[in-house]
């Protein structure tokens, strides 16, 4: 038996018809840069999460940088004072890395052992010390959507209620998950911030076939904002305008998401939202009835009001566990596994020496020598559940 990690070829096997109906349509209309698919795939998106507006750009690393970028987040004073941004320790480089690139200092805080999201107490201290050294300007929090499941909504939107920072929810991972409030009210991730971003990367839930990403906001100005600077800082009193972009009123980038991209996705998304989700779900509620007994393994806790994506399955090995050695043995199996992530934000070269590398953060640290992502995805069969889950077992 061999089984992939993220199997996009028996998925494409499954939506072949829808795919290749919609790649046809583009080839043959020739409108490979904003065509009309990108804006059905925006207003489709955005009614999806319940959101005014969505805007598509190249890639989940420049929909978090456009984000920022429109909310004024950088530096300020010639570059004698930085805004400090909250950025989860244990997640993706980008998350880091965008608020870094655009002249904020990201600031690294912990994350909780059970669901791998940013931990409020921890958040709640790293604000505290940013505010008493009064080097930094508290601006912005990065909210994380780790491996499918939402961030504690309720609990990182009232320490950034309490000091006037901006939510913005990286749902990178985490599109078509949801949470539920105290009242009952059903949240879709890409709605739980003040602006939240999305990645379209072929292994994310709802993935194109390239790169891709999305930017979600209820903002009228913050949306034109982000559709200018996506697209060379061009005016946005005159979007319709085709020499518009000629006309560049501030500095930008070039992050659109090409015709072809978008049809991908329309393809893809009534699965996705049908079918795909509850058997993602299907196959991650199998896994923990198999792997919940073995002793010193730690499984993913999907905690009440919570609905995940499932972008990753990741367990927590054994304490002394050789990680190694049970990634070589499984792949004798022809058993894939990957490890997200080997190193803490606060560790990662790029930050070396400064303000960013001063984070107390143990859990992250403990998560990175003992966390390992099992396969994963809406096509998965219970006997191929059932293996990876037995064969680790003996492994063990």
């Amino acid at each position: 038996m061999s089984i992939q990690f993220r199997d996009l070829q028996r998925q494409y096997g499954y939506i072949k018809d829808a795919i290749d109906m919609r790649i046809s349509h583009i080839i043959t209309s020739a409108h490979f840069i904003s065509g009309p698919e990108v804006k059905e795939l925006e207003q489709t998106l955005a009614d999806y999460v319940n959101m005014k507006h969505c805007i598509s750009c190249a890639n989940g690393t420049d929909a978090i940088s456009i984000a920022l970028m429109a909310s004024g987040i950088g530096e300020h004073g010639g570059g004698s004072r930085k805004d400090a941004v909250f950025v989860p320790d244990f997640t993706f480089f980008s998350s880091g890395e965008c608020p870094a690139t655009i002249g904020a200092t990201p600031v690294f805080v912990d994350v909780l052992k059970t669901t791998y999201n940013i931990d409020a107490s921890s958040l709640q201290s790293a604000v505290e010390k940013v505010i008493r050294e009064g080097q930094l300007i508290p601006k912005a929090v990065v909210a994380v959507d780790l491996f499918g499941q939402p961030f504690d909504m309720e609990g990182i939107k009232a320490i950034c209620e309490k000091y006037g920072l901006l939510l913005l929810e990286d749902a990178a991972q985490g599109f078509g998950g949801s949470c539920t409030d105290v009242s009952g009210n059903r949240h879709m991730a890409c709605s739980i911030g003040d602006i939240a971003t999305t990645s379209f990367f072929p292994a994310k839930p709802l993935g194109c076939y390239g790169d891709g990403g999305a930017i979600f906001t209820n903002d009228d100005n913050i949306a034109l904002l982000c559709r200018s600077i996506a697209v060379h800082g061009k005016d946005t009193q005159n979007l319709d305008d085709p020499n518009a972009k000629y006309n560049n009123i501030r500095l930008g980038m070039n992050s659109r998401l090409d015709t072809l991209q978008a049809g991908v996705l329309l393809g893809k998304f009534p699965i996705f939202r049908d079918e795909e989700l509850d058997k993602v779900n299907h196959v991650a509620e199998l896994y923990s009835e198999l792997l919940k007994d073995v002793p010193g393994l730690t499984i993913p806790v999907v905690k009440d009001g919570m609905y995940s994506s499932w972008a990753q399955y990741t367990i927590q090995l054994p304490e002394g566990s050789d990680r190694k050695s049970i990634q070589s043995r499984l792949k004798e199996d022809k058993i894939p596994t990957n490890i997200y992530y080997v190193k803490p934000m606060h560790l990662q070269g790029a930050f070396r020496g400064t303000r960013s590398a001063e984070a107390d953060c143990p859990v992250t640290e403990k998560l990175c020598e003992t966390v390992l992502c099992l396969p994963i995805h809406p096509y998965l069969e219970d006997s191929e559940v059932e293996f990876v889950a037995g064969k680790l077992k003996a492994v063990l």
